[in-house]
């Protein structure tokens, strides 16, 4: 099966507030950002660009085939740096960019390929991509963000609460699982490089501030997101010391 041409851009920012200079933390003897940047060169990606604002997350992977952009420390959110990103690339506003997350070594190529094709099948700026949830730790645990779909596989919502809320399954427990499952959302987007300029205009609305996630400033805004289920599992990313030691012995247990 043909892929469409897509870039890959990887914001990663130091000063992470649960695990300071994430990106430079070891992980097999190596900086997680290179993990992160091998797995998007291994997707074929027609380009891999970091974006950055420290010069000690550039020099980890100068050897690298990989763009430098170095951009402002204020940004509030991955897509906020990529937009600044996109300014300095002059990519074209079709070009089909990737965000892969500084903080995901493990991203399935599988997934990188998902979320490309499912916007270059879709008329909206932007995809992302979707799990079924198979347990009720997960479907109740405000980290795990919840996402649900129209009919035409676009979101109609994201909430870090169960949603859909099924009222009689959930009157009767909230153990087993509902039918059909409720998904968990996988913050892996890809975005036509042009809406990225159109990103960074749009206000920070009422629901981003309440649920703390930077798609719901999308469709606030209007704006339509694209919805695939991922064709396979997605491993957590890094983002305590506590992850770090999960993803450092599943290293070592492979």
């Amino acid at each position: 099966m043909s892929h469409p041409e897509f870039i890959v851009a990887i914001p990663a920012r130091f000063s992470a507030s649960r695990l300071p200079g994430k990106p430079l933390r070891l992980l097999s003897g190596q900086p997680i950002v290179r993990h992160v940047v091998h797995r998007a060169l291994a997707a074929g990606a027609a380009s891999v660009v970091l974006a950055t604002d420290d010069a000690r997350i550039a020099a980890a992977v100068e050897d690298l085939p990989v763009r430098i952009c170095m951009t402002r420390s204020d940004h509030p959110s991955g897509t906020d740096r990529l937009a600044e990103c996109a300014e300095q690339c002059g990519w074209d506003p079709q070009a089909i960019i990737v965000n892969l997350q500084g903080d995901e070594p493990f991203a399935p190529v599988e997934a990188l390929l998902a979320v490309a094709t499912a916007l270059s099948s879709s008329r909206a700026p932007m995809a992302t991509l979707a799990t079924p949830i198979t347990d009720a730790e997960t479907l109740f645990d405000p980290n795990a963000v919840k996402v649900v779909l129209a009919s035409n596989g676009h979101a109609l919502y994201f909430s870090r609460a169960p949603i859909p809320w099924h009222r009689d399954r959930y009157a009767l427990d909230r153990v087993s699982m509902p039918e059909p499952p409720c998904l968990r959302h996988i913050g892996l987007y890809a975005y036509r490089a042009g809406f990225l300029q159109a990103f960074k205009q749009l206000p920070v609305g009422r629901l981003e501030q309440l649920e703390c996630l930077e798609q719901l400033r999308v469709l606030e805004a209007g704006h339509q997101i694209a919805v695939a289920l991922s064709p396979v599992p997605f491993p957590p990313g890094i983002d305590t010391e506590h992850d770090l030691a999960r993803a450092e012995a599943a290293l070592v247990a492979a």
